[in-house]
């Protein structure tokens, strides 16, 4: 956030810094866990992984992320430099002590807004240098001061980009949780607009895609979140849920010709391609464009862990898309259009009919495949009488308990 100073020495002069060159500070470090996340890949996935590592040590210096420097030697395997981890130390215990100093004095010489003050720049602190215990330890005990309902907003929202940091969903869901009971008890535009997006992003990686996109989308013409993620990638991510979560119509109108959308695509390699090819029926060019966006899901942090389900989604969004205009067409039609094998689009085809995801049938010996498109009506009506007979058994069960 923009209330959150760059270290615990400096956070008395955090007014004095523009807030979105300061959010824009604080989604650099962001970017931290981007690049730890690439060395946990494998080398055909990550082949520049020397430059990761002396990128990640410089940062680590500059912000004496002592903590975070001791997470990537154990969990990744990155050489331990004893002499740059004794400069850390020591810078370290330097701010802890002007923090000290800090709180000493406004405790003795100043009111409860600057104290509350010396707490947050003391957790921003452990925040900063990677010790995500100790933060949420210090952010919890923040909270519980006497402030205005922003400021508590302002410090929920901290631990929600604190867990994102680090991985831990758990606290992240918490967090979040407790940030949106404090929003709707006053939160104001920012705050709300913020709480969407780091929402949103919880959601890609508990594989929510619908409701990603649809927060995602809801905050395109007023993205303010720089301290998550820089606006281009802000426009992949909604452009990959969106296309998860949206209908061919909304998909034109919402992203398609979204100007907002259109200002940064082409910053992304065959992001543009992969969504103009789906909705304008181009599939053999969208599954080439498929095939070149795979490599950036594999790297991505917030992407990676359901790339594969994502994939599989998206084709499965394509063979529906094509069937829809058939009542039955060969398999070599298909294949052809898909710019796939025969045997390839038999193969998957039947998967997919097998569970239930595409409504067709597969005539193997004619070599056609005809469309089963459900009706609606139908399916809508059955579903009323079930529901329906649930309701009655439950009323019956009701009024016996009651007899009794």
């Amino acid at each position: 956030m923009a209330s959150e100073s760059k270290d615990g020495a400096a956070a008395a002069d955090a007014t004095d810094v523009d807030p979105e060159v300061e959010d824009r500070e604080l989604g650099k470090r962001m970017g931290l866990a981007q690049k730890a996340f690439l060395l946990s890949l494998p080398e055909d996935v990550v082949d520049d992984r020397g430059a990761i590592v002396a990128e990640l040590l410089e940062a680590i210096e500059k912000d004496g992320m002592s903590a975070f420097y001791d997470f990537i030697c154990r969990e990744y395997g990155v050489e331990r430099d004893e002499a740059l981890a004794g400069r850390l130390k020591a810078a370290n215990e330097t701010e802890v002590k002007a923090l000290d100093e800090r709180e000493e004095d406004v405790k003795e010489n100043h009111g409860e807004v600057e104290q509350l003050d010396a707490a947050v720049a003391r957790a921003a602190f452990y925040d900063r240098i990677g010790d995500k215990a100790k933060a949420i330890e210090l952010y919890t005990a923040a909270m519980a001061m006497k402030q205005s309902s922003g400021q508590k907003i302002d410090t929920a929202l901290r631990m929600v980009r604190c867990g994102l940091f680090h991985g831990d969903l758990a606290l992240v869901k918490e967090r979040l949780a407790a940030a949106h009971t404090l929003v709707d008890e006053g939160g104001d535009w920012d705050r709300r607009n913020r709480l969407k997006i780091y929402e949103a992003a919880f959601l890609l990686l508990t594989r929510d895609y619908d409701k990603a996109g649809k927060l995602f989308l809801s905050s395109v013409a007023t993205f303010n979140a720089h301290e998550m993620f820089d606006y281009t990638q802000f426009v992949f991510y909604t452009v990959l849920s969106a296309m998860k979560a949206l209908d061919r119509v909304e998909l034109k109108d919402k992203v398609v010709d979204s100007p907002d959308v259109l200002s940064a695509i082409l910053d992304v390699p065959s992001l543009a391609e992969f969504l103009n090819a789906l909705y304008e029926c181009r599939y053999r060019d969208f599954f080439a464009a498929l095939v070149e966006l795979d490599p950036l899901l594999r790297r991505d942090r917030f992407l990676a862990p359901h790339r594969v389900w994502f994939v599989r989604e998206m084709r499965i969004a394509a063979y529906a898309q094509f069937l829809e205009s058939y009542r039955s067409v060969t398999t070599a039609s298909m294949a052809d259009a898909f710019g796939v094998s025969r045997d390839f689009m038999d193969g998957e085809l039947a998967k997919f009919i097998a569970a239930g995801r595409v409504s067709a049938k597969i005539d193997k010996v004619a070599g056609v495949i005809e469309t089963n498109r459900p009706d609606l009506r139908n399916a809508q009506y059955q579903a009323v009488i079930q529901k329906g007979d649930v309701l009655l058994n439950r009323i019956q069960a009701l009024s016996r308990t009651l007899r009794v």
